[in-house]
């Protein structure tokens, strides 16, 4: 018998931590990502295990809600074995790093204010340093291929496959034997969107009775990505005829990619103005398109055939902090892709302080905005917005292009759930509770499975 209880992303997107236990006593933890939006106080809660007694750490992908909690993990007592495919062991060093550094940069700030109140007592400290970050990537590591089988115990097999998600990407097949059964677990991590064209779509689990799947975009489908990539293009035009600036707050795993390939194709085509500069202002987004172009061979086709995908002569990567202060002195035409996605800190904030107040320019959101985030407040129709304590008039144009999306939408999970040989039960992991029960009733109705919503902290059986 196996006993599974998800300490994360349990009806909401965030925090992804699955325990599981088998008879044999083997322990394995699916991910251990950091809660965003409303639910980062949750990263501060007790973990809800003991670390110290888990055996293998399984990483679906590199994202940061996926893998944000590992140095917390290692904290904690954790000393196992750490299994995951090099891509995803590459992002997670970017990822890590600068989340610790981002982390001890907040929390200098809000001492420096807090001991002008005599309130220092009340700043809570980071939840781990560099110093953790680099001893938990020191820990027993495997790296494994898409396809390869291997042995976690007698009884315990793992398999990795292409999730089409972000590059390196997997979701993992588990087989057991419970007693005289042979048994199988599949986890989903995050599934890709198949019409984007930066990564190949996702493989397809063999067979499961039993499987715990994403469920991010499970209300809905996703805008045609020709659609997306078209009107796209058309705010860009608009706004750089006008000599404006368009700002994209965009994250730096997978959507950055994406929006450099669409970005180098209206260059090649000479479709961009011939005075427009395009600026990455984003050391990690700098520093992970680097490890795209290092895995090309596992991105889609359409990536393969370019020598240069993230490439093209008006592209100025803005590494240092001076350099992204110089970005705010030039005038447009010019497009500003920065992070954070969801503008609840990173170097987009400055730039929407210096412009977003202006009507001639226009911010463009291309991904999902949690609950309680600056990104979430403005696409609502924010009239004003706060900015390191200063009040600033939203004036620029507002679009949200929701075609972009990594991941799946209601179809897609819908198909990849229905290939699954002998699939008895599905269980809803990573999406907010109201989307998943509208997804629950759509998949009994046109899957005619069992259907289950997971909880935190629930104890299933299976």
């Amino acid at each position: 018998m196996t006993i599974e209880i998800s300490y994360g992303a349990a009806e909401v997107v965030t925090g992804s931590c699955h325990f599981v236990k088998f008879d044999d006593g083997t322990k394995i933890l699916v991910d251990c990502g950091m809660f965003q939006g409303l639910d980062e106080w949750k990263n501060y809660e007790p973990l809800g295990f003991d670390p110290s007694q888990i055996d293998y750490l399984l990483v679906t992908h590199g994202h940061l809600d996926h893998v944000g909690r590992i140095p917390l993990l290692y904290k904690e007592g954790f000393r196992g074995k750490i299994i995951a495919t090099p891509a995803t062991f590459d992002l997670m060093k970017i990822v890590l790093l600068d989340t610790a550094h981002l982390m001890a940069e907040d929390y200098a700030t809000a001492f420096k204010k807090a001991q002008r109140r005599g309130e220092e007592e009340s700043v809570k400290k980071p939840l781990y340093s560099k110093e953790d970050v680099k001893a938990a990537l020191r820990l027993p590591r495997r790296t494994v291929k898409y396809g390869q089988t291997f042995k976690l115990a007698r009884n315990i097999t793992v398999r990795y496959k292409d999730a089409g998600h972000i590059v390196g990407a997997a979701f993992i097949e588990i087989e057991y034997q419970d007693g005289n059964i042979h048994k199988h677990v599949v986890f989903s991590g995050d599934l890709g969107n198949r019409q984007v064209h930066l990564n190949p779509p996702p493989q397809t689990a063999f067979a499961s009775a039993n499987v715990f799947v994403e469920s991010t975009y499970g209300d809905r489908l996703h805008k045609d990505y020709a659609s997306s990539v078209a009107e796209f293009k058309e705010v860009i035009l608009k706004t750089l005829k006008h000599d404006g600036t368009v700002l994209i707050p965009s994250f730096a795993i997978e959507r950055t990619q994406q929006l450099l390939c669409i970005l180098g194709e209206m260059s090649r085509k000479g479709e961009l103005p011939h005075r427009t500069e395009v600026f990455l202002d984003s050391p990690m987004a700098i520093k992970t398109t680097r490890v795209y172009e290092k895995y090309k061979n596992l991105l889609s086709d359409y990536c393969k055939n370019l020598d240069e995908p993230f490439s093209f002569p008006n592209l100025r990567f803005a590494t240092t902090t001076n350099a992204s202060k110089r970005i705010n002195g030039k005038k447009g035409p010019n497009i500003i892709i920065a992070g954070s996605g969801m503008c609840n800190g990173g170097r987009i904030l400055h730039h929407f302080k210096h412009r977003i107040w202006d009507k001639r320019n226009a911010v463009i959101f291309v991904g999902y905005q949690a609950e309680g985030t600056l990104g979430r407040e403005i696409i609502e129709g924010a009239k004003f917005i706060e900015i390191y304590g200063e009040r600033i008039k939203v004036n620029a144009q507002i679009y949200t292009i929701n075609g972009f999306s990594a991941h799946a939408d209601q179809k897609e999970l819908t198909d990849w759930l229905s290939a699954i040989d002998g699939l008895q039960k599905i269980f809803l992991i990573h999406g907010e509770e109201d989307k998943q029960q509208i997804f629950k009733k759509h998949l009994i109705q046109t899957l005619h499975k069992k259907v289950h919503i997971v909880k935190q902290g629930e104890i299933i059986h299976l």
